[in-house]
């Protein structure tokens, strides 16, 4: 009997030069979300090459490879990459430096692109060892709402064959490499996006009596919100509420005739979150109203909170240990931040880890969405090599 285990590690060390490349490609051209065109002919062109059959122009940049083993349709596993940069202009003096002012990979995604191709590379040489069938999915716009993975699904990316199960890993500048990081059960928060505009009447700020100042309301509009906000979530979730930007087009002598709000709501409770989206219009709504004003309140809403199926999650975290060691698995916290993998997780059982890319032994961290963030390129190894045996395994078992 071959040993899967040796196998996979072997060819890792064999391929990782080639991913490597790959990942200072992708990171030099960074695309944003629904723009991934070259990123998508570039990863076209690789699977094409490791004869992976593939589709492509799924939710206009996406990409799907299938990987066929021995009674194809007996199980579907399918492994998610994530494709657009963000809007950042780098500021890291490397050779691979972002070639594109303005936009830079500083989330990862040249990182989740490459080890996915480095795994495909892997799992296509081993076809004749399992039974089922794997889906290579190379998801456009996880940034930028309302994100690629609900365009994927709407455009039958679970279907034909139908997935059984999911599988994503994103990049964790706190944890070294060598390492992944997995939390059984809710582990995202949800995301929705606030926009307020306080409606008032403008003129000269030496007149008061003359007119109705928008900045006043939205000032008492923030203060009220917060307050009954933080008041009334729930004491067992975790709740964030924020606003990170005003615009009022005045000067100090002018008063505008409106100010604009933007923030963002994040909680892991649905029904919580329905209820602080009726509570903020109505605080708002009457705070305008009684201060002579109007207000307009749009909330878009946005990805779900991400759970990661609780059986298949300890089945993976076993899976993983048996790779890696007991000591590079690493335990995680709920995380206030969002994923639009979630929608696939709210559709089939599916698992999302984090992979370790900070030096060893060394202080220093690149946060993420920063314009200095970077990795530790080795933790491609670990990459590649994990959601390849992941797959593998979920297949075997």
């Amino acid at each position: 009997m071959k040993d899967l285990k040796e196998i996979i590690l072997n060819k890792t060390e064999e391929y990782f030069g080639e991913v490597r490349e790959i990942r200072r490609h992708l990171h030099a051209h960074p695309e944003l979300g629904f723009e991934e065109h070259n990123t998508a002919k570039f990863i076209a062109s690789k699977l094409t090459e490791y004869k992976i059959p593939i589709k492509t122009g799924i939710a206009k940049t996406g990409i799907v490879g299938l990987i066929e083993g021995k009674n194809p349709s007996s199980k579907v596993i399918a492994l998610r990459a994530d494709m657009d940069a963000l809007p950042i202009d780098e500021q890291n003096d490397v050779s691979y430096k972002s070639q594109t002012a303005g936009i830079m990979h500083a989330c990862g995604h040249d990182m989740h692109m490459a080890c996915l191709l480095g795994a495909a590379k892997i799992l296509i040489s081993l076809k004749d060892e399992f039974e089922g069938s794997l889906k290579i999915i190379f998801q456009p716009s996880e940034e930028k709402f309302p994100g690629g993975a609900i365009g994927m699904i709407n455009e039958g990316v679970l279907e034909n064959p139908k997935v059984d199960m999911m599988i994503g890993q994103h990049v964790y500048p706190v944890l070294e490499s060598g390492m992944v990081g997995f939390k059984p059960g809710i582990y995202m928060a949800s995301t929705d996006e606030i926009y307020i505009t306080v409606k008032g009447k403008g003129g000269h700020a030496a007149t008061p009596e003359l007119v109705i100042n928008p900045i006043n309301i939205a000032a008492k509009v923030l203060l009220e919100v917060e307050k009954e906000f933080n008041q009334r979530k729930p004491q067992d979730s975790a709740s964030v509420l924020a606003f990170g930007k005003i615009t009022g087009n005045g000067r100090t002598n002018i008063v505008p005739d409106e100010v604009k709000l933007e923030g963002t709501i994040r909680t892991f409770a649905e029904k919580w979150r329905a209820e602080a989206h009726a509570l903020i219009t109505g605080i708002a709504n009457n705070i305008a109203e009684s201060m002579g004003g109007s207000c307009i309140v749009f909330i878009d809403k946005g990805y779900p909170f991400l759970v990661n199926d609780e059986r298949l999650t300890e089945k993976v975290i076993n899976f993983s240990k048996e790779l890696l060691g007991e000591k590079n698995v690493q335990p995680l916290k709920l995380r206030m931040t969002s994923e639009d993998f979630a929608y696939y997780s709210h559709l089939i059982p599916s698992v999302f880890y984090r992979l370790g890319v900070k030096q060893k032994q060394t202080s220093q961290i690149r946060n993420l969405h920063t314009s200095t963030f970077d990795v530790d390129e080795s933790a491609m190894k670990t990459g590649m090599s994990t959601m390849a045996w992941i797959a593998l395994q979920c297949l075997l078992s």
